[in-house]
Parts: structure tokens; sequence; C-alpha cells
């Protein structure tokens, strides 16, 4: 977050991804049978496979991608990050954050937001259990790991400040690769996590922990983690495109939220590596956040959008104000 978006995109060692593949079968007699053309496309994701991204997986296990016309392939992001790959053309869609397009938009970087993966932020400070760190005034003299954003510390000062605390009594450190149950036996006290998975990591094994959510202490940090995104040219020039690659994923994240268990499956038979507990148990606790209290799947606000944006900007973590209704779209999700 600390380099510009552009200057990132020189990294960008990805080869485009676009492109028309012609599928043909065969029917019983022998005989050619034509078969849809599906367009080819990727979406990058923004992290390793977890129960976020699930709805991706189903869309492309269960033909939802296919039925859409589009020949889907799931990528990981590698050191250039989501965000610029997809701003630069080099991938079609991609997993991000209301956070990370805010700042990609203000730089003139062309990332558009086309769904919420999830309505609310599910992120917190989490602390074992016996640290005492209750409220944002126990984060006082206690040492914080992070990943070295300012926007953890403004985070920070911004709800401590509700209770007469003083951010600076705070001790940063980088975690680097560290997880959160590595670090806190280690050398620190509490961190950011999202609760969907680290916190239920943290119940399966029966480690208490303290979760202290942004959204109880202020609105505007209840923004859109993650997002779907494209860039403005995918937008002007494949509207079609886009609408089928969305109403694929809507179909996906529906799929997720009324068959969670089967949905898990799908997602751990795509990446074995994953603890097969942890993504079942982290399904079940995401299948009701997914849409939550709005009217269908990937709908966003432009007063979430403003809001998050007027509060990175009083905190100085951004140099102009978003135009906020250019920042995201509604109008490739399905009535």
């Amino acid at each position: 977050m600390k380099k510009s978006l552009l200057a990132l995109f020189s990294a960008v060692l990805i080869t485009g991804c676009s492109g028309q593949n012609n599928n043909a079968g065969q029917d019983e007699d022998g005989k050619g049978n034509e078969t849809k053309e599906l367009k080819e496309v990727s979406v990058v994701l923004d992290w390793t496979p977890n129960t976020n991204h699930t709805g991706l997986y189903a869309a492309k296990e269960k033909g939802y991608f296919e039925e859409e016309g589009l020949d889907v392939e799931i990528i990981m992001p590698g050191e250039a990050g989501a965000d610029s790959i997809v701003a630069a053309g080099r991938a079609e869609f991609g997993v991000g954050y209301q956070e990370g397009v805010t700042q990609a938009r203000v730089q003139d970087v062309p990332l558009v937001s086309i769904a919420a993966v999830i309505q609310h932020n599910t992120s917190g400070f989490a602390s074992p259990a016996g640290k005492d760190i209750e409220s944002p005034k126990d984060f006082e003299g206690k040492t914080y790991g992070g990943w070295g954003s300012p926007v953890e510390e403004a985070v920070m000062a911004s709800i401590m400040k509700q209770e007469n605390a003083d951010v600076s009594k705070v001790d940063f450190v980088n975690m680097g690769d560290s997880d959160f149950f590595t670090a806190v036996q280690r050398d620190i006290d509490f961190a950011w996590i999202y609760y969907g998975w680290t916190g239920i990591e943290a119940e399966l094994r029966d480690q208490d922990i303290d979760m202290i959510y942004l959204t109880d202490y202020s609105e505007k940090l209840d923004y859109y983690t993650p997002v779907l995104t494209t860039n403005e040219d995918m937008i002007a020039d494949n509207p079609e495109t886009v609408e089928a690659f969305v109403a694929a994923a809507s179909k996906g994240y529906n799929f997720t939220i009324d068959n969670p268990e089967e949905a898990a499956q799908i997602l751990i038979d795509a990446a074995p590596d994953l603890d097969p507990e942890l993504v079942k148990k982290s399904q079940e606790w995401l299948a009701s956040k997914y849409t939550d209290d709005a009217p269908r799947w990937g709908e966003q606000k432009l007063e979430v959008w403003k809001n998050y944006a007027d509060w990175m900007f009083e905190n100085e973590l951004l140099e102009d104000e978003l135009n906020a209704e250019e920042a995201f779209t509604n109008e490739f999700l399905p009535e």
C-alpha cells in the first residue's frame, strides 16, 4: 500500500488472458457436434484460496461460467497483486478490497468494483483471551503485529480516540509471513484478522480470543471487503463479458449460500492443501454473511463507498477525495 499502484504495473509478468476457444465434441453416432464457443478469461485472487472465494470455484465446478459462455481460469496474484494485474488488463477480473479500489481511483488507476462478495466488514483486532484486551483502550502498552500499512495505525487511532486512548502508546511490529497463532506465541499481543477464517480457526484450536470488530466503533469502517473487480476498458469494450462473469459468479455465491457443505467440498477439492475442517466451518459461518441484509448478493451502496473514502481522506490516507460513483457499479448484477 506504500507504493503507488501505478508503479507496480512494471512488475506484472502475466501474459494476456483473453481469447476465444471453439469447443467441439461428437454425438453418440460419432458425428461432429458443434458446441458453444467459450471466451477465455481469468480472475486473479487477492490471496491464497479461502472461503471468500468459494463462489468462484462453485461457479466453475457447477458449470455456471460455461453456461454464460466463459472459460474462466482462477489464478494466484503473485507479487504484483490482483489490483495492479486487473487494472493493467493482464487479467479481466480480480478479487480486491474497497480500500484498494479507493486508493487506485484516487491515483487515476482504472479499477472498478463490480460486486461485493460480503456485505459487511467482518474484520477486527483479535487477541488471546489472556492478554486482557477487551476494548481499544487496552491497546495501550501492547504490541500489535501487522503488515506495515498506514491504514492500520489510522484505524487503530480512530477507534482508540473514542476511549481517550493514545495510539502512540502501541508498539507496532511487522509480522512478516507469521500467522496469527505463531505470532501471539512469540512477540505480539494482538493483530487484525477476519473472523470468518482466523477466528474460526481459533475456535477449532480451542483457543479463546477477544475480538474487537471495527463496525462496533464506526459505520465508516463498515466497508466492502472483499469485492470483485474489473477495469474501465472491460466495461467499455466488453460489457457483455462483464455481465456474463457477474451472472455466473452470482450463481456461484448463491449456490454457496444455499449449500455451504457442498460448496466447501468444492473448495477443498480445488485447493487440497487447505484444512478441510476449517473450510467447512468457515463456510458455514460465512453462508449468511454473503448477502446479509442486502436485497441480492453483490449489491453495493454509494453511502458505503462515500463513508469509507471520507474517512480515509480525513485521516490523510488519500491524496484527493474520491469520486465514489465511478468506483463501483451494480449494473451487471442479475435482477
